[in-house]
């Protein structure tokens, strides 16, 4: 009788043979192919639209090709945070939410050859404004497309303007620029979508797919500034990013690194600071920067974040259209802090006439401003874009 395993002698293997599933073995497996499907996936395919459906249009960039009957108001298809606005077809309303009576009253921007761009609907019944740089005020720099001022004389900071109501005498005005647009595709979308057409955006210049959210932006009506990296105090430490101006370089070597960052996007009036307190304090470094934005028909926004800026006194030794924040909106981003900041604002433009506030594109300063503009003509006071602070004022001598 064969012994069992209990009576069976120690040292002596037993005749079964035990299988195990290696399932480590085959998770590791399924993980690594994953891994070099998804490597070759981003090696080997372009699609910098992650699959989002695109088309390519063709667009003509000469509006002097453009007679008036080729222009007309047209419906934008509403997307999810616009449902129902085209509810007013019925009570003969435009797709866009505009009856043909105020299409036909609204502002129309004029263009350099005295003619007008005609009647483009925009977003929520906000006017569009032009997407593609116009060739007259347009060079090729070595980077790319640069503005310049035209033979005509006419200037980006002219051209690419949003329409204010000028006949609006003695009501005070606020104008509000809201930077960092294009770092955060959630902070711009929401940015575009939430905030009043009168609302300036201003655009870093490092974002993902800039193209594409500026002609969202300009299509919604609003106004851009691009955003130009300059040296903070504790630079290294504190980098803002590539092509950042820096005060050891020669004026050369920032206006190589200028032209690189204005030839990210287009159609902007102006560029402004992203941080910068160091380089705005030093005369030397920032009086070509202005120059050169003159030179090119633009304007220079001060977000006011720097005390030790020189740049209102050097606009005006440089005749360089200026503007700069009389309140940071959002330094404090909090609810509280922010309508406390707001109150301020409105009772410097009641003293002043005009007040420019500046903010970041936060979900809580978005909100904020959002919520605060809905109920400001009934107080009295009205938004105005960026440009309209400097469009009719010549700098002092």
């Amino acid at each position: 009788m064969a012994a069992d395993e209990l009576t069976a002698p120690l040292g002596l293997k037993s005749g079964r043979v035990q299988f195990r599933i290696p399932l480590g073995l085959i998770g590791m497996t399924i993980i690594a192919v994953i891994l070099i499907a998804a490597t070759v996936w981003i090696g080997f395919v372009d699609d910098p639209n992650g699959g989002e459906p695109s088309a390519v249009v063709a667009i003509n960039k000469n509006p002097r090709n453009v007679s008036a009957r080729d222009i007309s108001v047209v419906g934008i298809r509403p997307t999810i945070d616009q449902q129902g606005a085209g509810e007013g077809a019925a009570n003969g309303m435009t797709g866009d939410g505009v009856t043909p009576e105020d299409a036909a009253v609204h502002f129309d921007p004029v263009l350099p050859d005295g003619t007008t761009g005609g009647q483009i609907a925009g977003l929520d019944g906000e006017r569009s404004l032009t997407t593609t740089p116009d060739d007259r005020i347009t060079e090729e720099g070595r980077y790319g497309p640069l503005p310049r001022i035209g033979d005509d004389g006419a200037r980006a900071l002219d051209f690419y303007a949003r329409p204010y109501d000028t006949q609006s005498v003695g009501v005070a005005s606020i104008a509000i620029v809201v930077g960092g647009l294009g770092l955060s595709q959630t902070g711009t979308q929401e940015a575009i979508a939430k905030l009043p057409a009168d609302v300036t955006l201003s655009f870093a210049p490092y974002g993902a797919s800039l193209d594409r959210w500026q002609t969202r932006a300009r299509q919604a009506g609003h106004e851009l500034l691009l955003q130009i990296p300059l040296e903070p105090y504790d630079f290294p430490d504190n980098d803002p990013g590539p092509h950042t101006l820096l005060v050891k370089l020669s004026p050369q070597a920032n206006a190589d690194r200028l032209h690189w960052l204005m030839s990210r996007i287009s159609n902007y009036v102006g560029v402004g600071n992203f941080m910068g307190a160091r380089f705005t304090a030093e005369a030397a470094a920032i009086k070509p920067v202005l120059e050169e934005l003159k030179r090119r028909g633009l304007m220079y926004f001060d977000d006011g974040s720097s005390p030790r800026s020189t740049v209102a006194a050097l606009s005006n030794a440089t005749r360089t259209p200026y503007a700069g924040a009389d309140v940071v909106l959002d330094a404090v981003p909090s609810k509280d802090e922010i309508d406390a900041r707001l109150l301020k604002l409105e009772a410097t433009a009641r003293t002043k006439g005009l007040a420019i506030g500046s903010a970041s594109a936060l979900p809580i300063s978005i909100e904020r401003i959002s919520e605060w503009a809905q109920s400001l003509e009934a107080r009295g006071l009205r938004l105005v874009p960026l440009s309209a602070s400097v469009r009719n004022r010549v700098p002092s001598n």
